[in-house]
């Protein structure tokens, strides 16, 4: 069993006032991980049924409420931008203007058809991954709405490698190593790991 506060390979660690925020009694990162587990089952349910269009997936207030609705159960800072640096991610006070920038991005995209469906909706996970706008849970938002604004495009939900991305292992790494290709501008490897 692994103590809260812990952080493995690709993980963000908390503040202790971060994890002073934990709303439910939870002893280890197992637990934690469990208790979110079934938070984002309930998220991902209202999100695939909301009458949402593609656009409105890419705004501040839906991503706002996607993440509150993800972690509602779990923290009390759910659905709140970071005021904490991270070991990724860019500065906590341009979280806001890049978010803006890069929900413009999205519904140019999408309006001009400047990509494929699959390839918008990994750019933006990606972008969202490195923003890192949330003190947890960003890898997993990201896929989420990634998932969400890919359905919403008429797509089939993404697969990110058909395994649990939270547990260290193969198919984690091989995110990670895509996400850090994508980094460098090859987002080959995680459209193709998306669709895995």
């Amino acid at each position: 069993m692994t103590p809260l506060g812990t952080t493995g390979h690709g993980n963000s660690p908390l503040s202790p006032k971060e994890l002073a925020d934990l709303i439910p009694s939870l002893a280890t990162k197992e637990e934690l991980n469990e208790w979110e587990r079934e938070n984002i089952l309930h998220a991902r349910e209202w999100a695939i049924a909301a009458r949402t269009s593609p656009n409105d997936v890419a705004c501040d207030e839906y991503v706002r409420k996607l993440h509150l609705k993800m972690f509602d159960q779990t923290w009390k800072w759910a659905g709140q931008y970071r005021r904490t640096e991270k070991n990724i991610g860019i500065p906590f006070h341009e979280i806001r203007e890049r978010l803006a920038a890069l929900f413009a991005d999205v519904r140019y995209w999408i309006e001009n058809g400047t990509y494929s469906p699959d390839e918008i909706a990994v750019r933006f996970h990606h972008r969202l991954v490195a923003i890192h706008s949330f003190p947890n849970g960003n890898g997993r938002h990201a896929r989420l709405i990634a998932d969400v604004l890919v359905m919403k495009l008429a797509r089939p939900s993404l697969t990110w490698g058909s395994t649990d991305l939270i547990k260290q292992g193969e198919s984690r790494a091989r995110y990670l190593d895509a996400i850090r290709k994508a980094d460098n501008a090859d987002l080959r490897p995680l459209i193709e790991f998306a669709r895995s």
